[in-house]
């Protein structure tokens, strides 16, 4: 097959971040290529992926724009509270804490009070997949190499055994080990953390009433977040628990009543009696950052671009962000008869999404600093901090309005 493409841009990657990207230009009437070098239906499949997604307020946004929230298999469990406190394993924890309630939102007229929503890796790719197939203004190729030609008058996709694509933009969306970040030359700082996460999912006794609970202690964050009930499984949360690296593998090889034992010991007893649902994950932590976001002819986005400790949650958020501020550029450009891979827009690009992911990698790295460990000193300045952040209504919203991935000012 040797015919030839012509689209205004190709987006190397189908993830979360690229897909969503792609389904938001489609949806714009852009024509929009996708090439992923790995097959998509077996990421639907529920041992895939473990992970389930905070989706914040803003991120929503843009899945609805790309046609993607409605067609999510299972309804999203709203994040209605959300409750950060500081313990020590074994220990009675700090009385201070710091609490986050959806009745001091301000929602807008006719959409729900939440923080944000949960939703599953599994369920994303679904409403991903059925869009990125069916949409007429996309052309989806998966799974597909592609060698990429970038040039100062375009750029072309070259898909093993398939056509050429020519565009005028190529989007990196492959991911923190992007070969198309690497082949421009873009310099990336990383940041180890010598901690891995577990993922899984439990079922519990008590309803959790849309609460996410972050508790941090020595080794790392552990948290619980609200998932909507199955068959036979009324109150569902999902676990996402820090941890050295060389604990971590050893907790994840525990039989599954040890393994609930141990996660019951770091939840407390708010749920009553838990057990395990499906499998456990466990996932390298690290945090990364591009020296700089652009190229000729070539964006990055999501992973590509940044990646940053899981302790907030805001890692995908920060992608879909990223997504959303380029989609509006090139849109832009489109519309206005330009070009959408010109160095304005580019430099635009970067100039929008830099300084917030820079802002959430310095803060996110705080405060895995700040909170894994167990010094008095230390420990006695957080708890206040946590207090002190709880009784000033004026920067809780600061903090609120930034996870929600809204305007803070």
């Amino acid at each position: 097959m040797n015919a030839t493409i012509d689209t205004e841009v190709c987006i190397v990657g189908a993830g979360p971040v690229g897909g969503a990207l792609a389904c938001r230009l489609a949806a714009d009437g852009i024509a929009t290529a996708v090439v992923d070098r790995a097959a998509l239906p077996p990421m639907e499949h529920p041992d895939f992926d473990g992970r389930a997604y905070a989706i914040a307020a803003g991120s929503r946004r843009l899945l609805e724009l790309a046609g993607l929230w409605d067609r999510l298999p299972d309804e999203p469990c709203a994040i209605r509270d959300i409750r950060v406190t500081d313990g020590r394993l074994g220990r009675r924890p700090s009385p201070l804490r710091l609490d986050f309630a959806s009745r001091d939102l301000d929602p807008p007229e006719g959409e729900e009070a939440a923080f944000g929503w949960m939703v599953e890796a599994r369920a994303l790719r679904v409403a991903l997949n059925r869009t990125l197939h069916e949409h007429p203004s996309l052309h989806l190729f998966a799974p597909a190499e592609a060698r990429v030609t970038r040039a100062p008058e375009g750029a072309e996709v070259a898909v093993a055994g398939g056509p050429t694509i020519r565009c005028r933009l190529v989007i990196a969306a492959e991911g923190r080990n992007s070969p198309l970040r690497d082949a421009a030359g873009i310099p990336v700082t990383r940041f180890p953390y010598r901690q891995a996460g577990i993922v899984c999912a439990i079922a519990h006794e008590h309803p959790h009433h849309g609460l996410a609970l972050e508790h941090f202690l020595p080794a790392g964050p552990f948290a619980q977040l609200p998932m909507t009930g199955q068959p036979g499984m009324p109150n569902v949360s999902a676990i996402v628990w820090t941890e050295r690296a060389s604990a971590a593998r050893a907790l994840i090889d525990l039989p599954d009543v040890p393994f609930a034992q141990a996660v019951a010991q770091r939840l407390g007893p708010h749920l009553g009696g838990l057990r395990l649902v499906g499998r456990r994950w466990l996932y390298p932590l690290g945090a990364l950052h591009a020296h700089r976001y652009t190229a000729e002819r070539l964006a990055l986005v999501g992973d590509a671009a940044h990646g940053i400790h899981p302790i907030a949650g805001q890692g995908l958020n920060l992608g879909f962000r990223d997504a959303a501020a380029l989609a509006g550029l090139i849109a832009e450009a489109v519309w206005n008869g330009g070009d959408p891979g010109s160095a304005e827009v580019l430099t635009r690009y970067q100039r929008a999404r830099r300084p917030d992911n820079l802002l959430m990698l310095a803060a996110t790295d705080a405060l895995d600093r700040l909170f894994s460990n167990d010094l008095p000193p230390v420990r006695l300045a957080r708890d206040l901090g946590l207090a002190a952040v709880d009784r000033l209504p004026g920067l809780k919203r600061l903090f609120m309005r930034q996870a929600m991935g809204l305007p803070v000012l």
